[in-house]
């Protein structure tokens, strides 16, 4: 291994150190927000929706942000902002009293997440270059993401499980919160320049977007719409009784900790096969919604697993797939393009799926099912348009 090529590693793993306690802090707020939620008074509807919202603002102003970095180049003070406002917003959860007041905190963190993306995802995509392999660098990334959103959600069920009292719960994430902010000033002052990690680097970059980027867009938005947000799952594991409160965000942290080791796989074959490996991705995690919300308590754990693999392995593979896809000059406006496409249709999506729980769970599984399976499609046309080139 060379010199380069060690550096772009402790890179990636520094990174993903940050994204472990961030995910620490904003997975386990999410693992029980819905039943938080519900405690204050929302309905399904309305946990559909502000979750919907979240997600729609937390990918839509990313085209903000990645068009912002790519103009200014200005990648690291983008991400610090970024991180600042997602790990001051959760802590608050614990003074919230009223619903609208909790959702909107939880949008704000979405909000926060939305600044520091695009920007933190291109400098990972240096290091990608430079380890042989976006969906490796990618993957490995998303693993320990995925560990930090594994911890997160047992240290919440931990202390329900002692004390009952999720204001409490939210207060203790202000410790890994701190954590974060400590490593990301840490990472800033030992590589202050991560675009040199990328060699062959084209600054000059210019010109539209490929085709074959818009169709994968496509594909993506259909899975984003199928995808129930995970407070609409642990709201219905709430109000059905199938999953009692205590064990919500132990079955999210194990979603979590199956998505992180997909990710790895999937990376690495991401890197051998291409996109096709989607296509049975996309199959397997279709059945999330039959297993969640038709099934009893084991189907259900299992449905959150499956759930956990496509979240996980679709969030880590969109960053490989576009990387390989626009050059360095433009791949912040192209990540920031591409998740604000995909959080329009994750928010209706979500809004969707919210109301047709209130009419029917069997209703919102079928149209979550339908929605997953119409992308297959466009991964074929991305995979014959690629191998054609």
């Amino acid at each position: 291994m060379t010199d380069k090529r060690r550096r772009a590693l402790r890179f990636v793993l520094l990174i993903g150190a940050v994204s472990l306690f961030a995910d620490f802090v904003y997975e386990g707020a999410r693992g029980i927000a819905g039943p938080f939620l519900a405690m204050l008074g929302a309905s399904g509807a309305a946990v559909g929706i502000a979750s919907g919202f979240g997600e729609l603002l937390g990918y839509g102003l990313r085209l903000v942000s990645g068009r912002l970095a790519d103009r200014t180049r200005q990648f690291w003070p983008i991400t610090i902002v970024g991180y600042v406002v997602q790990m001051t917003a959760v802590p608050l959860l614990a003074l919230a009293r009223a619903w609208p007041v909790a959702a909107g905190l939880l949008v704000l963190e979405r909000v926060g997440k939305a600044t520091r993306n695009p920007p933190r995802v291109v400098m990972l995509s240096h290091a990608g270059k430079e380890m042989g392999g976006y969906g490796w660098a990618f993957g490995l990334h998303e693993w320990l993401d995925q560990l930090g959103a594994l911890l997160g959600p047992l240290a919440m069920a931990g202390i329900l499980a002692l004390r009952g009292d999720y204001r409490l719960a939210f207060a203790a994430l202000a410790l890994p919160a701190v954590a974060t902010l400590l490593l990301l000033a840490v990472a800033r002052l030992l590589y202050p320049r991560p675009e040199d990690l990328e060699p062959s680097s084209n600054s000059s970059e210019t010109g539209r977007f490929p085709q074959r980027f818009w169709i994968y867009l496509c594909g993506a938005a259909l899975v984003g719409a199928g995808f129930a947000d995970f407070p609409l799952i642990a709201y219905h594991f709430q109000k059905s009784g199938v999953v009692s409160g205590g064990w919500i965000p132990v079955f999210y942290a194990i979603a979590m900790g199956v998505g992180g080791a997909g990710s790895l796989l999937f990376g690495k074959l991401f890197d051998r096969r291409g996109i096709l490996v989607l296509v049975p991705l996309t199959v397997v995690s279709a059945a999330y919604a039959p297993l969640a919300f038709l099934g009893h308590r084991w189907a259900c754990l299992a449905g959150a697993a499956v759930w956990g693999i496509g979240m996980g392995v679709h969030e880590s593979l969109i960053a490989a797939v576009v990387a390989t896809m626009v050059g360095t000059a433009r791949r912040a406006s192209a990540y920031g393009t591409f998740t604000a496409a995909f959080g329009l249709a994750w928010f209706l999506g979500s809004a969707l799926l919210g109301w047709l729980y209130d009419v029917s769970p069997t209703a919102l599984v079928v149209a979550a099912v339908a929605l997953e399976l119409a992308a297959i499609p466009f991964f074929f046309a991305v995979a014959r348009r690629t191998s054609n080139r």
